[in-house]
């Protein structure tokens, strides 16, 4: 086996989907604790009292105890090379959630068992659907009252289609949480309540025969997981090991991020059943992650990681062959020849020097104006990779800048936040109009592209809302709308690529336009390369 085969055999590329406050960055924090990334694991509270968690850089991240922005985070685990990607939970950061999926090949979906199913895991699960990502679900806090286990399995089946396999099964729960019993090796995990958890945890391991079990575990308790774990063998699905890496059928793992339990068990068989990286549909044809070219795509930028050299990075996912450093590569898309002479290892906010990377990993590239989100970069044979759709905003505001002596401070920090996608920015199409339209999913994406342009460019900012709460692109460009003539009750604004998106007030004035003007032909997301 050659060292290509090697390295990607050894990778393992993943992003972890949840509502918030399910503990998404609680268990990020506990993975790298038993990778030993890091050695003690912070607790994600809005004070200023807590150790801040690695993944959560960002000063507005520590300031609300919320995720906000997606990093990227490898550690090594018994001689594997994993790839986090950690994405937001907030659902006014979806659409950073759906371009960080496209860099994944596996997904956690992490439920709090206490809830189940919530709305924005029902919706990024959709996403890890649409790409038949394998994904391996992890029920959360366990050490607090949750609904039946049955029936979080149940759910799963009923509302996702996907077919869920019990790898353990939990003792209890709430104050009554007693362990798991790991059906792969049909041992008993007994479970000692620690300290929020910032060290792993000590995990006794036991038969279910053992006597001793009789002083640590209440006879109800041990009969019911026997009963059940008899109804899960009877009537359970089988393990397909296929259908999992079709999307179709889910692990699923019970546990407690916040104290550790469980979260080991999970990323041993996590690395024993999870995808390594896959081959990738381009204009070229599939492209192998062991083709000797190397080819990678930009799904995230991100201006000012490091806020006293005011860096803009790109974020690329390696498709195939390897990275080395101050390698010359084609640029695709302005066909120009670009020297990746700065690369960099990303662990959240920090960095260092990076020599070589394989298909599955991540690498940061300096920035200066030259890459874009979805841009593809390889050598040989020029080919590129599908395009990342930009969603459709609901909420608009012009943003003003009320000191003139800013201009310039103003226009760049609008520019590089435009840039990496932090929030789409549109301008009217009335050329003497020259603030920005801020298009956003939410209010929080508001406050959050103010609170930049303060804190990391010096600059006040007004907010002026305006009454539409629908955006659809205009197939066919500046000449349809052109063709159409007036349209009543929309504003004609123009995308940061010159194309023309209509807003309109609500989805009534949308159909009453498209019931006028049936040739006009409208999409709710930016028009991107389809293979």
């Amino acid at each position: 086996m050659n060292q290509l085969q090697q390295e990607v055999d050894k990778r393992r590329t993943f992003a972890i989907i949840s509502h918030p406050d399910a503990g998404k960055t609680t268990l990020t924090e506990k993975l790298l604790l038993y990778g030993g990334a890091i050695h003690l694991a912070g607790a994600v509270k809005a004070r200023a009292s807590q150790r801040h968690v690695t993944s959560d850089w960002m000063e507005l991240e520590q300031q609300r105890g919320i995720s906000i922005t997606s990093t990227v985070l490898q550690f090594n685990y018994q001689n594997f090379c994993l790839n986090l990607l950690d994405t937001p939970g907030h659902k006014d950061f979806s659409e950073d959630t759906y371009r960080t999926l496209a860099a994944a090949d596996n997904a956690v979906m992490l439920e709090d068992a206490g809830k189940g199913l919530e709305p924005q895991t029902r919706k990024l699960f959709e996403v890890c659907r649409m790409r038949s990502l394998p994904i391996f679900t992890f029920m959360n806090k366990l050490d607090r009252p949750t609904r039946d286990p049955l029936e979080l399995l149940d759910e799963i089946e009923q509302e996702l289609g996907l077919t869920p396999y019990a790898m353990n099964w939990p003792i209890g729960t709430g104050d009554r949480f007693r362990g798991v019993y790991d059906r792969q090796s049909g041992t008993i995990h007994l479970f000692n309540r620690v300290k929020h958890g910032q060290q792993a945890a000590e995990v006794e391991i036991m038969l279910p025969d053992d006597p001793r079990l009789a002083d640590l575990i209440e006879p109800d308790l041990y009969e019911q997981m026997l009963e059940e774990i008899d109804v899960l063998d009877s009537i359970g699905a089988e393990w397909d090991q296929a259908a999992l890496h079709s999307g179709k059928m889910t692990p699923v793992f019970f546990g407690s991020a916040m104290n550790n339990f469980g979260v080991e068990l999970f990323l041993k068989s996590f690395l024993q059943y999870a995808l390594k990286p896959t081959n990738h549909d381009s204009t070229a044809g599939n492209v192998a992650p062991t083709d000797q070219d190397f080819s990678g795509f930009v799904f995230k930028l991100q201006a000012n990681m490091d806020p006293r050299h005011r860096d803009r990075i790109a974020f690329v996912r390696v498709c195939s062959g390897k990275f080395e450093k101050d390698m010359t590569v084609t640029h695709v898309r302005s066909g120009k020849n670009v020297r990746l002479s700065h690369a960099q290892k990303l662990f959240a906010q920090g960095r260092e020097a990076l020599d070589e990377a394989y298909a599955g990993d991540v690498i940061g590239l300096n920035n200066p104006g030259v890459f874009t989100i979805g841009d593809t970069i390889c050598t040989g044979k020029k080919l590129q990779f599908a395009g990342i759709p930009q969603f459709s905003p609901e909420m608009f505001a012009y943003l003003r800048n009320p000191n003139p002596s800013k201009f310039k401070q103003f226009r760049k920090g609008v520019s590089e936040l435009q840039e990496e996608g932090a929030i789409q920015i549109m301008y009217s199409s009335n050329e003497a109009v020259r603030d920005p339209i801020l298009g956003a999913v939410g209010q929080l994406q508001f406050e959050v592209v103010q609170h930049r342009l303060q804190s990391e460019y010096g600059v006040d900012s007004r907010l002026e809302s305006l009454p539409y709460s629908v955006a659809r692109w205009v197939e066919g460009g500046w000449e349809a709308i052109e063709d159409a003539g007036r349209l009543f009750n929309t504003m004609t604004v123009k995308d940061m690529l010159n194309r023309p998106v209509l807003l309109f007030k609500n989805s009534w004035n949308l159909d009453q336009i498209r019931s006028d003007h049936p040739d006009l032909k409208l999409s709710a997301s930016a028009p991107v390369l389809t293979l």
